[in-house]
């Protein structure tokens, strides 16, 4: 009877050690990642919320922001910033869908190239794009002179021609995983394209839809270089409200509560993404 019981009192602490070394063990893996989101994002993030509380009189207090608030530049910054991100956003989802369904179920020579192009595009710089289009319809450009590109309408086109790929991405890859089947029944029942594309393709990847959307505004809503190499007279965005602040006006503390209002915003409008895709199920 004792030595049944002398092993299995030994056994008890070595296995509770074993359980407690288990459960302790992915905690301390995602130990590396967590210090260094901590060091290289969120230490400069809060730097720049306490920058923002520090007026030039010294102190702290929430002065910088209602200076901020207060401005007529301000107020009209996050205006333009507002439409041309809502107006970009549209125009990309229109764009890159009907795009992405000519890709995908309209056969055409080059039809896997261009999808695979469509990737490199995703990794080149957005001032890379509106220098081809000020190259083309900028002042001495090569097809004519459009003096659009240098108003808020040239901003607005700049950034569909750059974000609309980040529509199309998860558009075709949700293509992809279709069931073709579906659109064949709906064929031979005499359902025409248009109702095809309503009522059948549509609502199966309306989530891959909402996911583009949602990136397109959320980068349309921080997008500094387009706006910077257009050069646009009276298009000042947040960012670009910012930089002035920062670089032209050394106003440090104005232009770190501009900052924080943008980043407030574009982490709101993200949690409204997450919320609403979680209820449809994305």
């Amino acid at each position: 009877m004792t030595t049944d019981t002398a092993p299995r009192a030994v056994a008890a602490p070595s296995a509770r050690r074993g359980e407690s070394r288990r459960r302790w063990t992915p905690r301390l893996r995602a130990l590396p990642p967590v210090v260094l989101l901590a060091v290289f994002f969120l230490y400069p993030l809060v730097l720049v919320v306490r920058q923002s509380l520090r007026p030039d009189t010294g102190g702290t207090s929430l002065e910088p922001y209602a200076d901020v608030f207060a401005s007529e530049a301000f107020r009209h910054a996050l205006w333009t910033t507002v439409w041309l991100a809502l107006a970009a956003t549209a125009g990309c989802l229109v764009l890159g869908f009907l795009l992405a369904l000519v890709i995908a179920f309209v056969p055409f020579p080059g039809a896997k190239a261009v999808a695979r192009f469509i990737d490199v595009y995703l990794s080149f710089p957005s001032f890379l794009i509106t220098l081809a289009l000020l190259f083309l319809y900028g002042g001495t450009g090569i097809v004519g002179s459009f003096q659009f590109l240098t108003t808020p309408w040239g901003v607005l086109l700049a950034e569909v021609t750059y974000f609309t790929p980040f529509v199309m991405r998860p558009l075709l890859a949700a293509f992809a995983q279709l069931d073709t089947a579906l659109l064949e029944a709906a064929g031979s029942l005499g359902a025409r394209a248009p109702r095809i594309v309503r009522q059948v393709i549509l609502p199966e990847v309306l989530p891959a839809l909402a996911a583009g959307g949602s990136l397109v505004l959320v980068l349309c809503l921080n997008e500094f270089g387009i706006v910077l190499f257009t050069g646009a007279k009276g298009v000042t965005t947040l960012p670009m409200l910012v930089y002035g602040k920062a670089i032209l006006e050394s106003d440090y503390p104005g232009a770190c509560a501009v900052a924080v209002v943008n980043v407030l915003i574009s982490v709101g409008l993200y949690g409204l993404y997450r919320v609403v895709s979680r209820r449809a199920g994305a």
